[in-house]
C-alpha cells in the first residue's frame, strides 16, 4: 500500500466479524481460533506483566511510584465497591476490577487498528453469564436454597413463568447493551470515514480522511469504551448486591 494511498481513505464500508486465524478437530468438534481469542490473551499477558512490574521490590516505607500507582489503582477499585455495594462487598472487588480492566482494553485495542475484543458479542456474554452465575450463587448463599426457591413464586406462583424470564433476561440485557454500543460505534466509524473518503476525492484536499477520523475515534473508541466498561461493572455490582435486601450499604 502507498502513502497516498493512506491520505485517500476507505473505497468501501466492510463491517464484518472475527476472522478465523485456523481451526481444528477435538473429538469431531470444530473448534476455531479467531481473533477475538488471540487478542483476549494478548491483553491478559500484558496485564499480567504489567502487574508484575507495579508489583516489584513493594515496600512498606519509602515506596517506589510505580508501587503508588497499584496502591492507588487497588484502593480505587475496593473503594468504588464498597460505596457502591457496602463493606460486606469486599471479597468481590478482584473481580469488579479484572472485569473493568478486561473490558476498556478489550475495546481500546481498535486505537491500535486492531479488532475491538468486545466488538464479539461472545466476550460480553460470557462476562454477563459469569455475572449470573454470582447472582444466582449469592443468591443462595444469603437466603438459603428455600428462600432463593421462593422467590421465584412470590408475591404468587403465578408470577414463576414471569420471573425465570426476567432473571434469564438479565446476562441478555448486559451483553447486549455492551456489545450493541461497541459494534455501533465501530459501524458509525466504519460509515464517517467512508463519507469523508468520499469528500476528499471529491475536493482533493486530504485533511478530511486525517484530522477528523482521529477526533471521531477519541469519542467511540476512549470515551465510549470507558463509559460501556463502568455501566457494565455498575449493573454487575447492581444485580449481585440487589440479591440481599438486608446487604450493608
Amino acid at each position: 500500500m502507498k502513502i497516498t494511498d493512506l491520505f485517500r481513505g476507505s473505497d468501501g464500508v466492510d463491517v464484518k466479524g472475527p476472522g478465523v486465524l485456523c481451526s481444528f478437530d477435538i473429538g469431531g468438534v470444530t473448534i476455531n481460533l479467531t481473533e477475538t481469542v488471540v487478542l483476549s490473551w494478548v491483553i491478559i499477558l500484558a496485564v499480567t506483566l504489567l502487574l508484575a512490574w507495579l508489583t516489584k521490590d513493594m515496600k512498606t516505607r519509602n515506596i517506589s511510584k510505580r508501587q503508588a500507582v497499584a496502591e492507588w489503582a487497588v484502593q480505587t477499585v475496593y473503594g468504588l465497591v464498597e460505596d457502591s455495594m457496602g463493606k460486606r462487598w469486599r471479597p468481590i472487588a478482584p473481580y469488579i476490577g479484572a472485569l473493568f480492566t478486561f473490558s476498556i482494553l478489550g475495546s481500546l485495542i481498535s486505537m491500535l487498528g486492531l479488532r475491538s475484543v468486545t466488538a464479539d458479542f461472545n466476550v460480553p456474554l460470557a462476562w454477563a453469564l459469569v455475572t449470573f452465575v454470582m447472582i444466582h450463587s449469592t443468591n443462595i448463599r444469603t437466603n438459603g436454597l428455600g428462600g432463593y426457591l421462593k422467590g421465584y413464586v412470590d408475591p404468587i406462583p403465578v408470577m414463576l413463568p414471569f420471573n425465570i424470564l426476567s432473571e434469564i433476561a438479565t446476562p441478555v440485557s448486559m451483553s447486549l447493551r455492551h456489545f450493541g454500543n461497541v459494534v455501533s460505534g465501530m459501524v458509525i466509524t466504519s460509515l464517517l470515514y467512508y463519507a469523508l473518503s468520499m469528500i476528499t476525492k471529491g475536493i482533493g484536499v486530504a485533511l478530511c480522511t486525517i484530522g477528523i477520523p482521529a477526533v471521531m475515534s477519541l469519542y467511540f473508541d476512549l470515551f465510549s469504551g470507558f463509559m460501556q466498561a463502568f455501566i457494565f461493572i455498575m449493573l454487575t455490582m447492581a444485580y449481585i448486591s440487589n440479591v440481599d435486601g438486608n446487604a450493608e450499604v
